[in-house]
């Protein structure tokens, strides 16, 4: 737990990028894209009826791209990132769109939080991270009784590293250089054991897979190569 789970090169690539989040074209273009399968992911899982009313977590909200979309299907939703910059945004943003969301700006080694959520998200975050084993001893006891915690995060195996960061960052440009790294990625069979280990049962593992013909993203609950989503509940 003494490792910082954040460190300055993640601050300083996300911080330079910041006013980029709501842009369709700019530089989290490929999130827009993958922002619905998030949302059909939770809702598969969880109902649209459930998710009314649930307090929601999403830590390392970013600009609130996610948190958005879940506070108008009725969430109670908190945002937290560690950049400051995101954070402003992610506020600017929500006042615009006269929605109602909690954002707080707080590393994510140090945030202290009393209250507890029916549902915590972690997407596209655990693979930043240098100790993402100790947030989910942290994060844990933020979980109501039966509570879920939703990741989405990248494989690590040479078709990932292929695709996720040489094909994504240098030649589509999906995202910008450097917002990987191979070292970091996560295979699933790693995080399921972490969070068995911490009286959290796997419910679900889906892939999220890029087909070249459609041109979109789409789930997968069979194959996950590269990227993919991960539902547990405390037990």
């Amino acid at each position: 737990m003494n490792k910082k789970l954040t460190n300055k090169s993640e601050y300083e690539h996300f911080n330079k990028i910041a006013k980029e989040w709501w842009l369709p074209n700019g530089k989290f273009k490929a999130l827009h894209h993958i922002i619905p399968l998030r949302i059909e992911y939770i809702l598969k899982n969880l109902g649209k009826q459930k998710l009314k009313n649930m307090e929601v977590l999403d830590l390392g909200c970013g600009g609130g791209l996610t948190c958005e979309p879940l506070r108008r299907l009725g969430a109670k939703v908190t945002g937290i990132d560690f950049v400051k910059a995101n954070i402003v945004v992610a506020k600017h943003h929500a006042k615009i769109s006269k929605l109602k969301i909690n954002y707080i700006n707080a590393d994510l080694n140090d945030v202290k939080i009393d209250n507890k959520f029916d549902l915590i998200i972690l997407f596209e975050v655990l693979e930043h991270l240098s100790n993402w084993e100790g947030l989910i001893i942290k994060i844990r006891k933020n979980l109501k009784p039966k509570g879920k915690i939703i990741i989405s995060t990248i494989n690590k195996n040479e078709i990932s590293k292929f695709f996720a960061i040489f094909v994504a960052e240098k030649i589509l440009k999906w995202v910008p250089k450097n917002t990987h790294h191979y070292d970091m990625l996560i295979k699933p069979e790693k995080l399921s054991q972490v969070l068995k280990k911490n009286n959290l049962q796997i419910q679900n593992i889906t892939g999220m897979n890029y087909d070249l013909f459609a041109r979109e993203w789409k789930l997968n609950k069979n194959i996950y190569p590269i990227n993919y989503f991960c539902m547990s509940t405390l037990s």
